[in-house]
């Protein structure tokens, strides 16, 4: 779940930190907003990987057993 937002945190870093976009507000920093959301994309992919890997997820498989009974 947290890929995702990993993914678009990043993109959206990368936008600002290539001044693809500018943001024209006199208290913020393209470059420095830019830098902080790439490490923030990063950081929530790597911890998404950590504590919900995919190879790490058990199958559930149902086992059922049959038994011969002779009464029946």
């Amino acid at each position: 779940m947290y890929i995702g937002l990993g993914i678009v945190l990043l993109v959206l870093g990368l936008i600002l930190v290539m001044d693809v976009i500018t943001v024209d507000l006199s208290f913020v920093d393209d470059g420095a907003l830019g830098t902080i959301l790439i490490v923030a994309g990063v950081l929530a992919i790597v911890l998404s990987l950590l504590y919900a890997p995919p190879w790490r997820r058990e199958a559930r498989d149902t086992v059922v057993h049959h038994r011969d009974d002779p009464r029946i």
